[in-house]
């Protein structure tokens, strides 16, 4: 007993607090979802939605904590964007030829639909479908998997982003 005991007391001094605190909840995915769709309407709104662009991304990539692997919907020519810049460019159209500014349609909301969200303690993925609603009404449907870890302060950050339009015949 008294073994065990010690054991855990080193436990806790060798692994800080943090470490037992970082799991990640599908609630936390769910409203880390709704703010980046959030975020992403308010680029499209924004007096500057360069600085709006770079806050959203600041906020919801973790670009600082390494790689982060982004597939965006309308990309084709450079289909990965590897850097912060290179998701800047893709958002609100400043680097590459094919970037028009996705972010600056602009899109008055966004809505979620998970097929699924697989949380494994400090890192989750969730992938479904994310519609655009433009100006006029119309919801312009694409499809998602996005992973998530947690910065050092318990932020959740996404790591992975890939979506696509659903595939079509025509």
């Amino acid at each position: 007993m008294k073994k065990q005991a010690l054991t855990l007391a080193l436990a806790s001094v060798l692994i800080p607090a943090s470490a037992y605190a970082s799991d990640i909840t599908t609630e936390e995915v769910e409203a880390a979802q709704a703010a980046w769709g959030n975020g992403i309407v308010e680029i499209g709104k924004a007096e500057d939605p360069k600085q709006a662009a770079i806050a959203h991304i600041d906020k919801f990539y973790g670009f600082e904590m390494g790689s982060v692997l982004f597939k965006p919907t309308l990309a084709s020519e450079d289909q990965f964007r590897g850097t912060k810049q290179e998701a800047l460019s893709y958002f609100i159209g400043q680097d590459l030829k094919e970037d028009k500014g996705f972010a600056l349609a602009p899109y008055t909301k966004v809505r979620w639909e998970n097929e699924g969200i697989i949380v494994d303690d400090d890192s989750a993925v969730a992938m479904g479908n994310y519609y655009f609603t433009k100006t006029d009404g119309e919801e312009v449907k694409v499809e998602f998997t996005l992973g998530y870890v947690k910065d050092e302060d318990g932020n959740l950050k996404i790591n992975l982003h890939h979506s696509s339009l659903p595939y079509s015949a025509n």
